[in-house]
């Protein structure tokens, strides 16, 4: 939906309220780009140091745990909870609902940092209760708006919430969580696919309209619908089957699909405005996500590389492109990025390409590299963004919604 034609509602508390509780946007992405630094910092500490990370899960499947189903899900509900408003017309959470949301998000993140202390079961049963609660809000919104068209992105947030409780209940059986963590990354990609399909082109048309273009992005239609098809069943037989055959077929046709959809959006006209560009380039790893998950299957490369390209580069670059967006958009600040937002774009996608680079050489430096550049690049928005996620919005600008 255009920002043209989004109902506009009313945007958070009085003018008396604390800020940071007047919209979900607010305090989810400055928790979750406080804890994307803070997660990966105590990572990067396990692997130079030895520190001991999540009891008995261990530091690499904490790590594995915290990105997926801690980081990711902070910033997922931050969007969910300032997108679903505008799509419904309704009025946002905030306030104490708004606040005790994000303390179940936060006793999830103690928890399992603790877990070595209170032990796994009671850090998965505290950590397992905020997927559950966020998708309850957000059917309740969507039903209750009647926005039937948006239910298809309650099911990436049901995938990526059973894969959380797959994750636990696999690991308190003494089992391998591979494929959870595989399914929850699968429902990321597909929310990607959907709601970037909905925004880019959108975004791309009034950027473009603006300037007395002519050429417009291509609107979606039905071979966006195949796309989207043909990479949930690729999506799903990786989950399942990350080295078969018939993903390695199912892969490749969805990167060239995905690839195909890119080039129907016009991302090099909007070359001069990195603020959207980025959004192009985010999902430029999606198809390069499918190829190394091809490639994995083929045996050209770690499946762990695969994970990464789908992780980093798909969805955190998404979630950053998206995150400062919809910040800026919300708090009255000109839709263009500055000097140090660029920058944070381009250590993130340092990182991305980074990390699985570190793979197919052993170096750990790299490993460590890409660590310090994820670091870098959420650090760079907390630096700028926090004061704009803070403060009071100024009222003299309109807002567009983050889809």
């Amino acid at each position: 939906m255009s920002d043209e034609k989004r109902p506009r509602i009313p945007r958070g508390l009085k003018g008396d309220g604390a800020a940071l509780w007047s919209y979900g946007f607010r305090p989810f992405f400055l928790g979750g780009a406080v804890w994307a630094v803070a997660a990966m910092a105590l990572w990067i500490a396990a692997l130079a140091q030895g520190l001991p990370l999540g009891g008995d899960l261990g530091a690499p499947l904490w790590h594995a745990h915290e990105m997926v189903f801690g980081f990711a899900p902070a910033v997922l509900a931050g969007f969910l909870l300032t997108a679903i408003p505008n799509w419904t017309g309704s009025l946002p959470v905030s306030g104490r609902p708004l606040m005790g949301l994000v303390a179940i998000w936060a006793a999830g993140r103690v928890a399992m940092a603790g877990a070595g202390i209170i032990g796994l079961p009671l850090a998965a049963l505290i950590d397992a209760a905020f997927l559950p609660a966020l998708l309850v809000i957000a059917s309740r919104e969507i039903v209750a708006g009647r926005k039937w068209n948006d239910l298809k992105v309650l099911a990436g947030c049901a995938a990526i919430m059973a894969g959380n409780l797959g994750f636990h209940a696999a690991v308190l059986a003494g089992g391998n969580p591979s494929a959870w963590l595989r399914a929850a990354v699968a429902g990321y990609v597909v929310l990607v696919l959907i709601i970037g399909g909905r925004i880019i082109p959108s975004f791309t048309r009034n950027w473009l309209n603006q300037r007395g273009a002519s050429r417009m992005p291509v609107p979606f239609n039905r071979f966006d619908m195949g796309v989207i098809a043909c990479s949930a069943l690729a999506l799903a037989a990786w989950t399942v089957a990350p080295e078969g055959r018939a993903t390695l077929a199912f892969a490749l046709a969805a990167g060239a699909l995905n690839a195909a959809r890119l080039a129907r959006w016009r991302g090099l006209a909007v070359r001069a405005e990195p603020l959207l560009l980025v959004l192009h380039a985010a999902y430029g790893f999606v198809p390069l996500g499918f190829a190394a998950i091809a490639a994995a299957g083929a045996g050209w490369l770690l499946p762990v590389s695969a994970l990464h390209v789908l992780t980093v580069g798909v969805i955190a670059t998404t979630m950053l492109a998206v995150m400062t967006r919809a910040t800026r958009g919300h708090t009255g600040q000109a839709l263009t990025a500055s000097r140090v937002t660029t920058a944070a774009y381009l250590c993130l996608f340092a990182a991305a390409l980074l990390r699985p680079l570190a793979d197919l050489t052993g170096a750990m430096g790299l490993m460590e590299a890409s660590g310090a550049l994820w670091i870098a690049g959420f650090g760079l928005f907390i630096i700028e963004h926090a004061p704009m996620l803070l403060r009071v919005r100024r009222q003299a600008r309109a807002a567009p919604g983050p889809a």
